[in-house]
């Protein structure tokens, strides 16, 4: 017969077993009915790690994510700051640019000014030049056909042509000096209308005549009824009547001042 002292020694023994002993352990589980339990439970640890070993993977992805993560945030950074510079750059950029142009402006206000002081010069200089041409002509010191080489500008600036053509005319009717002659007159055809120019240093009431003369002669000659201009520096006051009787155009080669 069991006493209870050697119950409580074989409850021990059994006790020590089963937590020290695995497989007295299992078998006494699989002896209970817990053999499928076990078996699903160490199916859930084997899962269990995989899951950890996952998670673990997991993490370090996470951790290499957020370290390139960082590095780009680093970059950006780095990016932003240059930007922020050269937009502070163009900033200063600009603004040369702006004071650059108008001290351009500036230079090219000026430069017109000088521009036009310049014209005006040469204007005073050219009228200058007419009134010394004229008077050296009226006093013998250049020659009648230097006296029209100078004055190929006034007659340009009269008539607004570059180019007057010199042509001879045999006068047989006696039509301009009363006597047989050939007769050379400066003419302009400008818009099919014939102009005949004549430059004079001094013109006088003869000279007027004279032109007209020439005038009746080149439309015998060459059947258009011209343009009469005759260009001076000093005209006098009968040449005004006969010119507007004759119906001459007279263009003063120095200006009224």
């Amino acid at each position: 017969m069991v006493t209870g002292m050697e119950t409580a020694v074989l409850k021990k023994q059994l006790l020590d077993l089963l937590e020290k002993d695995r497989e007295f352990r299992y078998a006494v589980m699989g002896l209970l009915g817990m053999s499928e339990l076990l078996e699903r439970f160490t199916r859930l640890e084997e899962r269990q790690q995989k899951l950890e070993e996952r998670q673990q993977k997991l993490e370090e992805r996470q951790q290499k994510l957020e370290e390139r993560q960082q590095r780009l945030e680093e970059r950006f950074a780095r990016i932003e700051e240059r930007q922020q510079k050269l937009e502070e750059r163009f900033a200063k950029l600009e603004e040369r640019f702006a004071r650059l142009e108008e001290r351009q402006q500036r230079l090219e206000e000026r430069q017109q000014k000088l521009e036009e002081r310049f014209n005006e010069l040469m204007v005073e200089v050219r009228d200058l030049r007419r009134v010394i041409t004229v008077i050296a002509h009226r006093f013998g010191v250049i020659t009648e056909s230097a006296f029209r080489e100078a004055m190929k500008y006034v007659v340009e600036e009269a008539l607004g042509v570059g180019e007057v053509s010199r042509v001879r005319l045999r006068d047989d009717e006696s039509i301009v000096y009363g006597h047989p002659a050939e007769v050379e007159v400066d003419v302009v055809v400008r818009d099919k209308e014939h102009i005949l120019v004549e430059v004079k240093s001094r013109v006088s009431r003869s000279d007027v005549a004279e032109l007209y003369r020439l005038g009746v002669l080149y439309e015998k000659t060459c059947g258009v009824k011209p343009k009469l201009v005759i260009i001076g520096g000093f005209i006098d006051f009968s040449a005004w009547d006969s010119a507007r009787t004759l119906g001459v155009v007279i263009k003063p080669a120095l200006k009224e001042t």
